[in-house]
């Protein structure tokens, strides 16, 4: 798995998604990402402050939007990141954990992390929105399916639709009025996927034995869907 991230390294440029065929061919003692029975806390407590971060990135956007129909579309996806994070909370006050004292050692990272992908402009901001929380989510939605006690709840709610599918109809506009902004975009893409990556690595299980190298099936299909993505958007990945 070191392989993976090393390849990518901060700022991978061209990643490329193995085929299914190599992952099938994977030993057998790799197992899926649900078997690794992550800590509630920490999957809650990360998972709801990326969902805060990206309601932040969302209420700017729409702020920032050239048209109403664009401001009210990004500030309906941010309404419904909102509702995910707080019901990631109300699962942190279930189990008797303070939200705030659980999302507080993710603060920094992903803060750092959402500050270098917010891009150069408005198109860039709403393209990393789309990429970075498409991926993490698919992430978190199968890391919480193996929390004890409540885990397929959990990763329901991460997997809840968020109505950032509107950004690729923003995106694509965009585009169409300016040929330009595919490849810059396309490029834009590429280069999220490193530090995305490394977000998903830091909430691995650190006391799986060889955690990293038993999920790269799991990375690699993070990797067709963020592909698929792109595609979705009519970039390259």
């Amino acid at each position: 798995m070191d392989s993976w991230f090393g390849r990518l390294g901060l700022r991978a440029e061209s990643p490329r998604a193995r085929s299914r065929k190599s992952a099938k061919d994977l030993p057998v003692d790799r197992v899926s990402i649900e078997e690794m029975a992550p800590d509630a806390g920490a999957v809650l407590g990360q998972a709801a402050y990326l969902q805060l971060g990206w309601f932040e990135a969302l209420s700017r956007a729409a702020s920032a939007a050239p048209d109403l129909a664009a401001k009210e579309s990004l500030s309906a996806a941010a309404g419904r990141v909102l509702a995910k994070h707080t019901a990631l909370t109300e699962e942190l006050a279930r189990r008797s954990l303070d939200a705030t004292a659980a999302m507080s050692p993710y603060r920094e990272q992903v803060d750092r992390f959402l500050e270098e992908a917010e891009g150069a402009d408005w198109y860039e901001a709403l393209c990393s929105i789309y990429l970075t929380s498409g991926l993490l989510d698919d992430f978190f939605a199968r890391l919480a399916a193996g929390v004890r006690d409540g885990g397929c709840a959990i990763s329901e709610i991460i997997a809840r639709p968020d109505g950032t599918d509107g950004i690729v109809e923003l995106l694509t506009e965009g585009m169409s009025r300016n040929p330009l902004l595919s490849s810059r975009l396309a490029v834009w893409g590429r280069r999220l996927v490193g530090d995305t990556l490394l977000v998903a690595r830091s909430a691995l299980p650190t006391h799986e034995e060889n955690a990293e190298r038993r999920i790269e099936p799991v990375l690699t299909e993070l990797m067709a869907e963020h592909t698929r993505r792109m595609d979705r958007l009519g970039l390259t990945a």
